[in-house]
């Protein structure tokens, strides 16, 4: 019995303490939000229809016209919009959108990853979505911010439609839940291990 004892004192002096509900709630908050901007992205960028411009629909695969006696017909060929450049740019605007997505796709999967198995490397899988959720914020701004350049002639502020401003918003959550979670990862520390200053 006493090296039963002795085995069973060993396994529960192994096993890690549990976290604070705070820091915990915090981190399943900053998962949830991270996967709401993902879907928000998602969605934003397979729609793609960014600004309204009286009769034109500017987006980042088609480019629409409307009329009364035609109703709305859409083009593929953006370079019939003629707005300079602006084939090759929606190639550009559209291709770092999406490689936002598949950031923060990857993202997303390392802070769950790290929630669910909880083991040493926890942390600095944590770590590594917090960063990859950073660089999707600057795909994701990119893609936006060319699309804005690019048909700077064009934009008013309410001719933005709903899916500009879901993806202006995805972005904005890409950022903040990427600040949160390196904040987070700054001030806890690996479990098992004496805190460093």
């Amino acid at each position: 019995m006493t090296a039963i004892a002795v085995q069973a004192q060993r396994l529960l002096a192994q096993r890690r303490p549990q976290r604070p509900f705070l820091e915990s709630f915090i981190r399943a908050l900053i998962i949830v939000c991270a996967a709401l901007a993902l879907v928000l992205s998602s969605v934003s960028i397979c729609d793609g229809h960014w600004l309204l411009d009286e009769d034109r629909l500017f987006g980042l695969w088609h480019f629409c016209t409307s009329s009364n006696q035609t109703g709305t017909h859409c083009l593929r060929d953006l370079s019939r919009a003629h707005v300079p450049g602006l084939a090759v740019g929606m190639v550009l605007a559209r291709s770092v959108g999406a490689l936002a997505v598949v950031a923060a796709i990857l993202g997303l999967e390392l802070l769950m990853v790290s929630q669910v198995c909880e083991d040493l490397h926890s942390r600095r899988k944590w770590a590594m979505g917090s960063v990859v959720l950073l660089i999707s914020f600057i795909l994701s701004s990119g893609g936006l911010l060319s699309f804005v350049i690019l048909l700077w002639n064009h934009v008013t502020l309410t001719g933005f439609t709903l899916m500009f401003w879901c993806e202006f918003t995805a972005s904005f959550l890409f950022f903040l839940n990427a600040i949160s979670g390196l904040h987070l990862s700054s001030i806890t520390h690996p479990w098992g291990q004496p805190r460093k200053f």
